[in-house]
Parts: structure tokens; sequence; C-alpha cells
């Protein structure tokens, strides 16, 4: 076999492991699985919904992403009629950073939150939408 063939072989071979590798994975390398919702009911009623309670029902267009790996969460949301229920409370920012990222978090935003809500959600309204942060609670090894 000459030096192209060998080489073309050897990027085969690398090309096969990467894929064995990444169908392997829980929802890709990064561990995070991303979820749509066209409202609160539809992603606390769903069999594999992870929606916290205190989401209103009513409220449209969640997307969230999730370490699958861990108890991290981003989300945001269009709120509906609904307001917060009494489990949410004027809080503090965060004191952890966000290790998520999505197109749809701005930035920091988990820096940002005034509300907590079932004591492990930062919540904040920005610019018509409801942002919430979980940050991550197990220890990774």
């Amino acid at each position: 076999m000459n030096e192209i063939g060998k080489t073309t072989l050897w990027f085969a071979g690398i090309a096969a492991a990467l894929a064995t590798v990444s169908a392997c994975a829980p929802d890709g390398p990064e561990h995070i699985k991303n979820a749509l919702y066209d409202t609160g009911a539809q992603g606390k009623s769903d069999a594999d919904a992870r929606l916290p309670a205190w989401i209103p029902d009513d409220a449209t267009a969640i997307t969230e992403a999730i370490r699958t790996t861990g108890s991290e969460r981003i989300l945001r949301y269009t709120p509906g009629r609904s307001e917060l229920p009494a489990n949410c409370a004027k809080g503090s920012a965060s004191a952890t950073p966000a290790t998520l990222s999505a197109d749809w978090w701005p930035a920091g935003q988990e820096r940002r939150t005034d509300v907590v809500c079932d004591s492990a959600w930062y919540v904040v309204a920005d610019q018509g939408a409801i942002y919430a942060y979980r940050p991550e609670t197990i220890r990774q090894r």
C-alpha cells in the first residue's frame, strides 16, 4: 500500500472512532439536551418533560437547555396571564455563573436575576420574556 493509501486508511479509522464516541455519548459530547414546549402545561405533562412546577401552565414558547450529567439548566419562556406562584420571591442573583449557553440566553443573564423560585431557580423578566437559571448542584468527579 502506498503512502496516500495508508494516510487515507488512517483518517478513515480516526473518523470511524470519533463517530462511535459521539454516538455513545448521551446527548452529544457536551452532554446537553435541548427541549422546546409550546406551553407550560405541555412541558409538565410530557412523559420526558422536566419543567419545574413553578412555570405557569399558560407560559408559551418555552426553550430549555439541560445538562444531562448534572443539574444545571437555563430556560426562557413568554409569560401568559398567570403570575409566578407564591413559592417565587424576591431574591439575590445567583453567585454561581452559568456554564451552559444558548443563542437565546443573554451572556451573564444569571447575574441579573432578582427572583428565586423553589429555592433553586434564579429568575428575571427581561424584554417581555422570563429567563431562569438553575446552577449545578451535583459535584463532578
